[in-house]
């Protein structure tokens, strides 16, 4: 199965790089299950296990956080019957998540996972890095809504950080 390669444009140093390349590694690999019926427990150490060669085109913008990729991509499906319903609920009525395209709705779950698991990552970032990761992939209108949607949830899975940023 062919994933979508993409180098993200670089949007910071160090770690932050290493989690950059790790959510659109984290991104395709959704896809990957997704769309071949893979287990993710076949798909993350084959990622791993390949340095992740063939899914980030440039790998000399830095290291993958290979850790933070696989609690990604467990994490979020492992938590699809939570995560699932809160996109559907944060979509517009028009929207229906089962009819976005694959890998669109991959980076609202991923998302979605990290303002619900990852609190020690501003929601602001979290927001951020997956629109930018949705330019990455899209040039209409798709990370507008990935930035509505991750916004609409932000406020109420993070209400007091919201608050406090107001």
């Amino acid at each position: 199965m062919s994933t979508p390669t993409k180098t993200p444009k670089p949007r910071g140093k160090g770690r932050s790089v290493a989690r950059t390349l790790a959510r659109l590694a984290a991104a395709q690999a959704l896809y990957e299950i997704e769309v071949a019926s893979a287990s993710p427990h076949e798909v993350v150490p084959a990622f791993v296990s390949s340095g992740f060669r063939g899914i980030v085109e440039d790998t000399e913008s830095g290291p993958v956080d290979a850790l933070f990729f696989e609690k990604l991509v467990l994490g979020t499906v492992g938590d699809l019957p939570t995560i699932d319903p809160m996109l559907t609920t944060a979509l517009e009525p028009d929207f229906k998540l089962g009819r976005l395209e694959v890998l669109l709705r991959a980076i609202m779950r991923l998302g979605a996972y990290e303002l619900l698991a990852f609190g020690d990552v501003p929601a602001k970032v979290v927001i951020t890095e997956y629109v930018e990761l949705g330019h990455d992939f899209f040039a209409g209108r798709e990370p507008g809504l990935v930035n509505a949607v991750l916004d609409r949830l932000a406020r109420l899975l993070r209400e007091e950080e919201i608050a406090d940023r107001a």
